[in-house]
């Protein structure tokens, strides 16, 4: 429409049967716009809930292990990480020893190795394997889709630390 004076934009609007919205009042000359105002603010909250709904994905997802962990029961633990990647959380692996098992921690350190061999290339470690206390913890997430681009240099230094510590 271009610039208008105030007056010449609410008659406009009355003429059309809307209202005159201000959009950016800080703006010279003010910026403002011929609309419905319940439409609008529909709109508003619209865009606000949507900025909330995608601001709350990201998190941390924890999924407990075993040093003692059947093959297939780590493939489905695998399974469901996979899922928490699709919804873009990022996965901590945590091993839990009991009793006696702290005493060969290296068994829960190739637990974590195969969970990586498993998941294959397209996942980045963010946290490298560490004891806390009785448990051994680690934290990964989603890598690019595209393998040619990942940084595979980095998993692989982590796998071979991994390795290195079960000798």
């Amino acid at each position: 429409m271009g610039i208008l004076t105030r007056i010449e934009a609410l008659e406009k609007a009355k003429q059309l049967g809307q209202d005159l919205i201000e959009i950016a009042s800080n703006a010279e000359p003010p910026v403002a716009k011929i609309a419905d105002f319940q439409k609008f603010r529909y709109e508003e909250n619209k865009k606000e809930r949507a900025s909330k709904k995608g601001a709350s994905a990201g998190g941390l997802k924890e999924l407990w292990l075993s040093p003692r962990i059947a093959e297939h029961d780590l493939k489905v633990r695998l399974a469901r990480t996979k899922e928490f990647f699709k919804e873009g959380y990022k996965v901590k692996f945590t091993v839990k020893f009991k009793g006696r098992e702290m005493a060969h921690p290296e068994v829960g350190r190739q637990v974590l190795q195969e969970a990586l061999n498993l998941l294959g290339d397209n996942v980045v470690i963010d946290k490298e394997a560490k004891f806390e206390g009785r448990k051994l913890s680690m934290i990964v997430g989603r890598g690019k889709s595209n393998p040619a681009q990942n940084d595979n240099n980095s998993k692989k230094e982590v796998m071979d630390n991994l390795a290195d510590s079960v000798k």
